[in-house]
């Protein structure tokens, strides 16, 4: 029961320094990390190669096939539903021609959640 109470006590005052700002710079910077990274992997030709199929931020001769990754915050507010439609987008479209990237292991989790931060940047 102490331990337990502890624990609550130790995360409430985590909560409260990160309300204060007192981790936001961490915070940031994981954040710009994942940004960056989601972007080098949605360019890679060899890895996410998003731009083959959808018009992006300042991509080289995107492609008409996807719709355009724009305004994703108001397209997609639900941060997971758009991971997992990159995950596996067969289950919303069984049509559908973009790769199932975490089903079929084309990308590592770590990967797909990269990309959903920076399609956030959208």
């Amino acid at each position: 029961m102490i331990k337990k109470t502890l624990m609550v006590l130790s995360l409430a005052f985590a909560v409260t320094l990160g309300s204060f700002g007192v981790f936001q710079g961490e915070l940031a910077l994981a954040d710009e990390e994942a940004v960056n990274l989601g972007k080098k992997v949605a360019l890679n030709r060899q890895k996410g190669n998003c731009l083959s199929c959808h018009m992006m931020d300042d991509g080289n001769q995107p492609g008409t096939q996807g719709p355009p990754l724009i305004a994703m915050k108001l397209r997609f507010p639900d941060r997971e539903n758009l991971r997992a439609r990159i995950y596996n987008p067969l289950e919303f479209n069984p049509n559908t021609i973009m790769p199932p990237f975490g089903l079929h292991n084309i990308l590592t989790d770590e990967e797909i959640d990269a990309i959903v931060e920076y399609l956030y940047t959208l």
